[in-house]
C-alpha cells in the first residue's frame, strides 16, 4: 500500500508541532535550560519539516536514521520526551510527537506497508558509500 502522501502531512503536522512546542518553552518557563532545549527543538521541527520538501545530501548521510520508520519513531519519541515538560500545551506537544513515533515503530515491523518515497529514495543501505 502506498501512503506517502498520508506520511508526508503527518511529518509535516509532527514538524510543526515541535516549533510550536520549541517556542512554548520561551514563554512559560525562563531559564538557560528551556532556553537551549526551545532552540533544539524548533531547528529539530524545522529540519523535519524541510525533508518533506528537499534531501540534502549531508542530511542522508550524517543523519541516515530519519530515513526508515524505526529511526524516525525513535526520534520523534526522543523529541516528544523532550517536550513533556510543566505547561499544558507543552504536554500536550510532546505527547502528539511521542505518540507519531510509537506509531512510526510499529509501522516498522507490518510489511505491507512500505515507507514513503521520500524516505526510499534518500535510503541506501549501510556500505553505499561511493569511494
Amino acid at each position: 500500500m502506498d501512503f506517502s502522501d498520508s506520511f508526508r502531512l503527518v511529518n509535516l503536522a509532527v514538524g510543526v508541532v515541535m516549533v510550536l512546542g520549541g517556542i512554548s518553552q520561551f514563554f512559560f518557563s525562563f531559564g538557560f535550560q528551556s532556553l537551549i532545549i526551545g532552540i533544539y527543538v524548533i531547528i529539530f521541527g524545522l529540519a523535519v519539516a524541510l525533508l518533506e520538501f528537499q534531501i540534502p545530501p549531508q542530511v542522508s548521510r550524517y543523519a541516515s536514521f530519519l530515513f526508515s520508520f524505526l529511526g524516525r519513531g525513535i526520534f520523534y519519541i526522543f523529541v516528544g520526551s523532550i517536550l513533556l515538560n510543566n505547561g499544558v500545551l507543552r504536554i500536550i506537544a510532546g505527547s502528539i510527537v511521542g505518540l507519531v513515533g510509537v506509531g512510526y515503530v510499529v509501522l516498522e515491523f507490518i510489511p505491507s506497508i512500505e515507507p514513503p518515497a521520500n524516505m526510499r529514495e534518500a535510503d541506501q543501505g549501510w556500505g553505499a558509500e561511493q569511494v
